[in-house]
């Protein structure tokens, strides 16, 4: 019984952080930027979802929605405050840009996760699910909402999917990731390619977080492992590497989850770090890097 239920939770665990991990992915293969306020805008839309549940007699529907509307806004400014700014600045060297928009990305998601603590607590919040019920698959009760949970997280990769392929935009976003000078010799603003990738970003990391709060429940206090699991995913998938990072989710995802539930839910992230060391040592480019 306990195999099956590993089996279903970390699937569904495994989809959510693909579901992130793919936006987190897309920004760097584009534009070289490892965004370290990942899990602080996952967090921000799972409590902005419970806060105006909470506050308007709106339907879950609406929350979330809601809640996915904030992480959008706060990914954007996170681009326009933090990573423009450094990208454009003539004092800065371009081999410490590197560094110094990490750290802003890392500062910035500090604020956000302080403003969250300050304004709501550091209690858990909830977020109302949109599928209520349980149902039975393999002699395991689960919530509907979880196999609910799933489907979105792949019918939104899926979407990615054709924008990228299908679409005029998708491919310039595409062509960026190959070749930025190229992009914008054959007239294409690589600006708006920069804040065409913020927003699909913004869409996929702030609906893993509002279904992350469906599923698990947040705090601050998760700022912290949802950046830790996020990077460790395009780390291990091999960074740029959005197929990489689709598998590398489901293994982080079932290693959490294992651990969760045969050891601790206090050390669920503590292997996939153990992993990811290994993998640095023995693979530095990742398990389908190319470099």
């Amino acid at each position: 019984m306990l195999f099956w239920q590993i089996l279903i939770d970390g699937f569904a665990i495994g989809a959510l952080y693909a579901l992130g991990a793919t936006g987190f992915t897309l920004i760097f293969g584009v534009s070289g930027v490892l965004n370290l306020s990942h899990g602080a805008i996952m967090v921000a839309s799972a409590v902005a979802a419970w806060a105006i549940a909470g506050w308007i007699p709106v339907g879950p529907y609406v929350a979330a929605l809601g809640g996915i509307g904030v992480g959008v806004v706060l990914a954007l400014a996170t681009y326009v405050l933090t990573v423009r700014p450094i990208q454009r600045s003539a004092r800065i060297a371009e081999a410490e840009k590197e560094i110094f928009i990490l750290t802003s990305t890392l500062l910035w998601g500090i604020i956000i996760s302080e403003a969250i603590a300050y304004l709501f607590t550091n209690n858990a919040k909830t977020v109302l699910p949109v599928v209520e019920g349980v149902v039975t698959v393999l002699g395991v009760r689960t919530p509907a909402n979880e196999f609910f949970t799933a489907l979105v997280c792949w019918v939104s990769i899926g979407l990615l999917w054709l924008l990228v392929n299908r679409t005029r935009q998708g491919k310039a976003v595409l062509a960026a990731s190959m070749n930025p000078r190229g992009v914008t010799l054959v007239g294409i603003e690589l600006s708006t390619v920069y804040v065409s990738v913020w927003l699909i970003y913004g869409l996929l990391a702030s609906a893993a977080g509002v279904l992350l709060g469906m599923f698990l429940g947040v705090s601050s206090y998760s700022v912290g492992p949802l950046t830790a699991s996020a990077f460790s995913i395009v780390v291990l998938g091999g960074l740029g590497s959005v197929s990489g990072s689709l598998i590398a989710a489901y293994v982080v995802g079932y290693l959490e989850t294992m651990t969760a539930y045969l050891v601790s839910p206090a050390y669920r992230t503590i292997p996939s770090l153990l992993l990811l060391v290994l993998v640095m040592y023995l693979r530095p480019q990742g398990l389908f890097g190319r470099r």
